[in-house]
C-alpha cells in the first residue's frame, strides 16, 4: 500500500523537490545569500516534509487497504468508515452502487427461482400425459406404428428428462444418498428404456461387470448412465454395445463401449464443454451439446471421474472410475 500511496502522491513530491531545489538554485545565483543557512532551512523542510508524508500515508493508506480488503459479498456492514471528505464521497457511491446491486441480485435470484420452479412443475405435468401416451402405445397392434410411436416418446422423453435434470443439477447436493448401488440392475433398467430404439438400429449390448456393486447415489449415476447410453446408440450402427466393471487396489472402474463414428481428436478435449457440438458434424440439429455438459457436472458432485478415449471411425469408450468410501466424506449417508 505504501507504493500506491507513493505513487498516487508523485506529483505533490515532485513538487515539493522541485521547490526546495529551486531555494537552492537561487541562493547559488544570487552571492548576497548565504548558502548554509538555506541549506539547512531546505534540510529541515525535507525532514518535515518526510514526516508529513509518513503520517498522511498512514492515514489515508488505512481506508484504501479496509476498502482493497473489502470481500465481494455486497456486505454494506464492513464497508470502511471514510475519515476524509473524498473519502465520504468514495464510501457513498460504493454504499449505494452496492445496495442497489444487492436488490437487483436478490430479485434476480427469486425471479430465477420462479422460473425453475415453474419450468419444474411443468415438466412434471407434462409426464402425465405422456406416461398414459406410453400406456396407449403398449397396447398397439400394429407392431411397425408401434415401434415408430415408441422411438418418438423416448426421444420426448430423454428431452424431458434432461431439461429436468439441467434444473436440478445446482441443487442436486440436496438430493443426494450415497449408499451402496448394483450396478447390474441400474444398467438393465436403462438399457430396457432405450429398447425401441435399440430394436430400430438393431444394436445389442455385451455386459461384463466383475465388480458388482459401487458406492454412490442411484438415482443420478442412473442419469450418469442413461447420457452415456444414449450417446452410444445414436451415434452406433447394427453393432453390440459393451458395458464392463472391474476393479483394481484402490477403485471400481466402469466402461461403456460403442463401435460407432468415433470422436475427432481435436474435439476430446471440448466434449464436456457446455454447449459444445462436434465439429465435424456441425450441421447435426439433434444435438444440443447439453448432454455430456450435465454427465460431466453430476460426475463431479459424486467425485466420479469421466476419462474418454476415441478413435475417429472406429468408436469410443467412456470410462467411469468411481471413489472410495473415504473420498465421500462430505456427503456419506452409509
Amino acid at each position: 500500500m505504501m507504493g500506491r500511496f507513493l505513487k498516487e502522491r508523485m506529483s505533490w513530491i515532485f513538487l515539493i523537490i522541485a521547490m526546495q531545489g529551486l531555494t537552492l538554485l537561487i541562493a547559488w545565483l544570487d552571492r548576497s545569500i548565504p548558502i548554509r543557512p538555506v541549506l539547512y532551512a531546505v534540510f529541515l523542510s525535507m525532514i518535515l516534509f518526510l514526516v508529513f508524508l509518513s503520517i498522511r500515508c498512514i492515514k489515508e493508506s488505512k481506508f484504501y487497504q479496509e476498502l482493497d480488503d473489502w470481500t465481494a459479498d455486497l456486505d454494506t456492514d464492513l464497508l470502511p468508515s471514510p475519515s476524509s471528505p473524498f473519502e465520504q464521497i468514495v464510501g457513498e457511491a460504493l454504499l449505494m452502487q452496492t445496495t442497489s446491486l444487492r436488490n437487483e441480485t436478490y430479485e434476480n435470484t427469486a425471479l430465477l427461482e420462479s422460473e425453475k420452479d415453474d419450468l419444474l412443475a411443468w415438466i412434471h405435468e407434462v409426464k402425465t400425459p405422456l406416461t398414459a401416451m406410453k400406456l396407449m402405445i403398449d397396447r398397439m397392434e400394429n407392431e411397425e406404428m408401434k415401434a415408430q410411436l415408441m422411438y418418438e416418446w423416448l426421444r420426448i422423453h430423454l428431452l424431458l428428462d434432461t431439461q429436468l435434470h439441467q434444473k436440478r443439477i445446482p441443487f442436486m447436493h440436496n438430493d443426494l444418498y450415497i449408499e451402496k448401488v448394483s450396478l447390474k440392475p441400474l444398467i438393465i433398467q436403462e438399457i430396457k428404456m432405450l429398447q425401441s430404439w435399440c430394436l430400430q438400429k438393431g444394436i445389442g449390448f455385451d455386459i461384463e461387470l466383475e465388480a458388482e456393486s459401487v458406492l454412490t447415489d442411484a438415482k443420478w449415476t442412473a442419469f450418469i448412465i442413461r447420457q452415456l447410453l444414449t450417446n452410444a446408440v445414436k451415434y452406433s450402427e447394427q453393432d453390440d454395445i459393451g458395458l464392463k466393471s472391474y476393479q483394481d487396489e484402490h477403485h471400481i472402474y466402469m466402461q461403456i463401449i460403442d463401435h460407432g463414428r468415433g470422436i475427432d481428436a481435436k474435439d476430446l478435449p471440448r466434449i464436456f464443454d457446455k454447449g459444445f457440438t462436434s465439429t465435424t458434424e456441425h450441421q447435426d440439429r439433434s444435438s444440443s451439446g447439453m448432454g455430456l455438459y450435465l454427465t460431466k457436472q453430476a460426475a463431479i458432485a459424486l467425485h466420479i471421474s469421466i476419462s474418454v478415449e476415441s478413435v475417429k471411425g472406429e468408436g469410443t469408450t467412456f470410462t467411469l472410475r468411481f471413489p472410495k468410501r473415504n473420498e465421500f466424506e462430505s456427503v456419506i449417508s452409509v
